[in-house]
């Protein structure tokens, strides 16, 4: 039988896109995925009433959480069991992990507001040096666009600029009814790890964003249409046919573009 925390006291907040884990089990054995060590330094997106929290940071060195919803933080504060746990009021894409009163590189594990993932996937690869694994509990239907391969309709802009930085693996789907509120769509848990030499250089970051963004503003033209004037170097013209479409470019081959 599932056991359920009553979180009816609390005004759930659309806009922060908050839903809340309830599931026991399913705690448990997200808990298992992460594997959390006692030497571990993490960083937590959005704790909510601590449900995650509670469970991972007496098993770790330490744990920062970052939570935009000041009422859950007051509750935060008031529970016995997270005295001593670090927590930042603020938005995570204002956040700068080496700014924050934990030693990095840290691991981060979240129930991340579904509205914003593509930002928080972004954040994550900018703050790259500061973290060596994240376990991001997302919308199964971005995960799966994370983890499609080349020539399917989930392959896009998403697939190819994480691809870029990060490996990634599809650790299991999560039903709606485990969450307060229930949402409409199913979840899933999501690693990323860095790659061990990420494919583009950091100089280059906002001109690949940019160039792969304009690929797939449409998807169903050739390359040599939606790339013209972007004076891609002639001797890449000549290995890529750019009568191709842009779901048909591997990762490598649009990093090289650039």
């Amino acid at each position: 039988m599932k056991k359920k925390k009553n979180y009816s006291s609390h005004p759930f907040r659309k806009k922060w896109g908050q839903n809340f884990l309830t599931d026991i089990n399913l705690l448990d054995k997200i808990i298992r995925t992460i594997d959390p060590k006692v030497s571990d330094n993490f960083l937590e997106i959005g704790p909510g009433e601590g449900a995650l929290t509670g469970r991972i940071f007496p098993q770790i060195n330490s744990l920062v959480s970052i939570e935009i919803d000041p009422l859950l933080i007051d509750r935060l504060r008031k529970e016995p069991s997270l005295k001593g746990l670090q927590i930042v009021h603020g938005d995570i894409l204002n956040q700068n992990i080496e700014d924050l009163p934990i030693i990095n590189p840290v691991r981060i594990f979240g129930n991340i507001p579904y509205n914003i993932t593509s930002p928080i996937l972004f954040w994550l690869i900018e703050q790259l040096d500061y973290w060596s694994d994240a376990y991001i509990m997302m919308q199964k239907e971005v995960a799966d666009r994370l983890c499609a391969t080349v020539d399917t309709k989930s392959y896009g802009r998403l697939t190819v600029v994480v691809g870029a930085y990060l490996d990634i693996k599809y650790c299991f789907t999560i039903k709606p009814d485990v969450f307060i509120p229930k949402p409409k769509v199913e979840s899933a848990i999501v690693r990323f790890s860095k790659k061990k030499e990420a494919l583009i250089s950091d100089e280059k970051y906002k001109r690949f964003n940019r160039l792969v963004a304009t690929a797939f503003s449409q998807r169903r033209k050739m390359l040599r249409n939606t790339l013209k004037g972007w004076d891609i170097p002639k001797n890449i013209q000549d290995k890529i046919d750019f009568t191709r479409r842009p779901e048909n470019l591997t990762i490598s081959e649009f990093a090289s573009m650039v």
